[in-house]
Order: structure tokens, then C-alpha cells, then sequence
């Protein structure tokens, strides 16, 4: 049903004329911003979320739809040709755009989702509005993250200990912030000495940011489910019968898989019968694919995710409008990050929060929103030609 009902919007998508999509963005993303407060005050409750309208066994996320909007909003918005992208205040109602409905999805909560809209950093990244001292944050970020996973031992050097975990993590930021000042040096010449003392901030944030992680991790009880949740992604505890039961599940499904698989409807993990996956039809879909198909079936379907997005990424260069590859680039974050943190999640390297596989995990909601963007996407590059703003 849900096949058919996306199959037809996209059609009717291909039929309309793209001047009459962009002239009523506005209108998509203030409906979408609408149907985000009304399922806080009447949604129905699902795993946890209020984020859905349910009537019956029928429910719509308007979550999934809020990612065509705000991909179409930030697009017209950075398209604007009298706009200066280097202007404070462009940056920040760019901002606003994303952080409206993130802030809103944070109250149903819906962690997966929000994390969908933080891939938006890559479509700012590339249109020039953050520059490469985001990433090295980001870095510095992954560096205090992966800190917490280090063993740690005491050294004690000329009278005072040091923890082992925060001598590597220090060597890393100084290696970092090294390159990156190198790199600013040979390369920039405008403005060298505001970008050197950001460089600076950034990487004294980073060396603060690396023990506060592990403070704030120890502030947590310990045994409260988050902490757990944390240390077993990092690979410091194990908890097979309790919080990592899906992890743990999932991993022996995939594992029990080998190279070529069980065969199609053979899974003996993965399957409606046992229901030994939790979320195996929606979240965990990769499960099953791995226990019947095998490590030969995944690496096909990694195969296929990756060409699909780096076919999108070839599109956005090839327009002749900013609108159409501010869009385009927009599709190709949200494809990647739902296809990331799904693997990863189902891998034990992500925590598991609840985010489809595109075209795989059951659910009407992101079959349609994926469907739509596609066809919208078509619909943009096949008017590319007539484009020359």
C-alpha cells in the first residue's frame, strides 16, 4: 500500500512544474513545524516517542516529512542570490531553519532523527558557511570520545600520576592541532592570525572537552542503563542478558551468517518465527539480510548504498543552480547518515536509537519521505538544463 501511495506522489511530483515546489516552501516547512507541536499535544505514543498520528493500526511521523522541508527551506534560503553566506546574521537564521524542528523533535524525543538533522553540517560545510575549524572540532570531539574507551594504567613522571588515557588522547590534540596549524600557514593568507587563535581556542576546548568526558561519565550511577549503554559501545562492559541484549543479538545473527549466507527465509536468528532480533522488520532490517544473505549479500548492499550516494553527490555538482545542489547535497547527508548510524548502530559501534534503513525497514512514513526526495531530486536534475542561476 505504502509502495503504491509513494509511486504515485511521485509521479504527480514529476509532473509539476519545479517554479511552483520552490514557491510554496515556505508553506511545506510552517506546515510540517505545525504537525510537529500538534503530535506533542495529541500523538500517539510509540516506543517511548510521542511522534506519531495514529488511527488504528494506521500512523503517520511527521518527523520524516520535517527532512523534505527543512532539505527545500535551506536550499531556497542559501539560493538566494542577494544573501551574504559570510554575514553573521545569514549563519544564524541557516541555523535557525535546522534548530526549530530539532528542538521540537527533542520533545517527543526522537534522538535517531535529530541526528539525521545534524547532517546538515555537511551541506554547510560545503556551501562554505563553517569552515574547516567545525571539523577539527569534530575531531577533537571524536578524540575526548574515544579517550573513554583507552585502558587505563597510572605513570608517575617527576612526582606526578598521569592517567594513560588522557597522555594519548593529549598526543592526538597535539598532533591535530599541529597539522591544522600547519595548514593554516601554508595555505591562507588573509586573516592568518584570527585563524591561528581559533585554532588555539578550539584545541584548549578539546584538551578541557577530554577529561570532563571521563568526570562526566563517572558522574553517572553505575549501573544506570545509560552508562551501560556507553561502556558497552566502548567496549568496557558486557552485558549480553541485560542493556546490550539487542547489540548482542544482532551481532549473532550477522555473525551466524558467514560468507554466503543462509538463503533467502532461512535465517534461523533473524526471523518472524523465533524473534530473536528485536526490531528485526524495522531498525535491526540489516540483521536479516546478513544471517540469509552473508558477508558476500552485505557487501553488495554496501555496494549499493555507496553508489546511491555518490550518484546523488554527482548530481548536486552537475547543477547549474545553487538551488538544486544545496538540495541535492541535503539528500545525499540524510541517505548517509540514516545508512551510517543504522549499520553502525546494528554493529555495536553506534548506541542504538531508533533510525530506518532507507528502502528497507519497515514503515510508511520513511518509505514515502525517502520516495518523495528522490523524485524531487529527479524532478530538479531533469530541470538542471533550464537553470542558470
Amino acid at each position: 500500500m505504502w509502495f503504491g501511495i509513494s509511486l504515485t506522489i511521485g509521479v504527480l511530483i514529476l509532473l509539476l512544474d519545479i517554479e511552483f515546489i520552490r514557491k510554496y516552501i515556505e508553506v511545506f516547512y510552517a506546515i510540517t513545524i505545525l504537525l510537529l507541536i500538534l503530535v506533542l499535544l495529541v500523538g500517539t505514543v510509540r516506543g517511548g516517542a510521542r511522534a506519531w498520528f495514529g488511527i488504528g493500526s494506521f500512523g503517520i511521523q511527521p518527523a520524516e516529512f520535517a527532512k523534505i522541508s527543512v532539505s527545500l527551506f535551506i536550499a531556497k534560503y542559501l539560493s538566494n542570490v542577494n544573501l551574504g553566506l559570510h554575514k553573521l546574521e545569514s549563519k544564524i537564521w541557516a541555523g535557525l531553519i535546522l534548530l526549530v524542528p530539532i528542538f521540537l523533535i527533542l520533545q517527543q524525543p526522537d534522538l535517531g532523527t535529530v541526528l539525521v538533522f545534524l547532517g546538515f553540517i555537511l551541506v554547510f560545510y560545503r556551501e562554505g558557511i563553517i569552515g574547516n575549524i567545525l571539523l577539527f572540532g569534530i575531531l577533537l570531539l571524536g578524540v575526548s570520545v574515544v579517550s573513554l574507551a583507552l585502558k587505563d594504567s597510572t605513570n608517575t613522571f617527576f612526582g606526578f600520576e598521569f592517567h594513560s588515557h588522557y597522555l594519548y588522547a593529549l598526543v592526538i590534540v597535539v598532533i591535530a592541532f599541529l597539522v591544522a596549524l600547519g595548514v593554516n600557514v601554508t595555505t591562507y593568507k588573509r586573516y592568518r592570525r584570527a585563524k591561528h587563535l581559533r585554532i588555539v581556542a578550539v584545541t584548549v576546548i578539546g584538551l578541557i572537552l577530554i577529561p570532563l568526558m571521563k568526570i562526566g561519565l563517572e558522574k553517572i550511577p553505575e549501573n544506570h542503563y545509560q552508562r551501560v549503554r556507553v561502556e558497552i559501545i566502548l567496549g568496557l562492559k558486557e552485558d549480553a542478558r541485560g542493556v546490550g541484549y539487542n547489540s548482542h543479538q544482532a551481532l549473532s545473527a550477522i555473525g551466524s551468517g558467514e560468507f554466503l549466507g543462509k538463503g533467502y527465509k532461512n535465517a534461523t536468528l533473524a526471523n518472524d518465527r523465533y524473534n530473536q532480533v528485536p526490531e528485526q522488520s524495522t531498525d535491526f532490517i540489516f540483521c536479516t539480510v546478513a544471517e540469509e544473505w552473508g558477508f558476500l549479500g552485505s557487501f553488495v548492499l554496501f555496494s549499493l548504498y555507496m553508489i546511491l550516494i555518490i550518484k546523488i553527490i554527482t548530481m548536486a555538482e552537475r547543477q547549474r543552480s545553487a538551488f538544486g545542489r544545496i538540495f541535492s547535497y541535503s539528500i545525499a547527508s540524510i541517505f548517509f547518515i540514516h545508512f551510517t548510524i543504522n549499520i553502525g548502530m546494528v554493529i555495536g559501534l553506534a548506541p542504538i536509537i531508533g533510525i530506518p534503513l532507507p528502502f528497507f525497514s519497515y514503515g510508511g512514513s520513511s518509505l514515502l519521505s525517502f520516495s518523495i526526495m528522490i523524485f524531487i531530486l529527479l524532478k530538479i536534475d531533469s530541470d538542471r538544463l533550464a537553470s542558470f542561476r
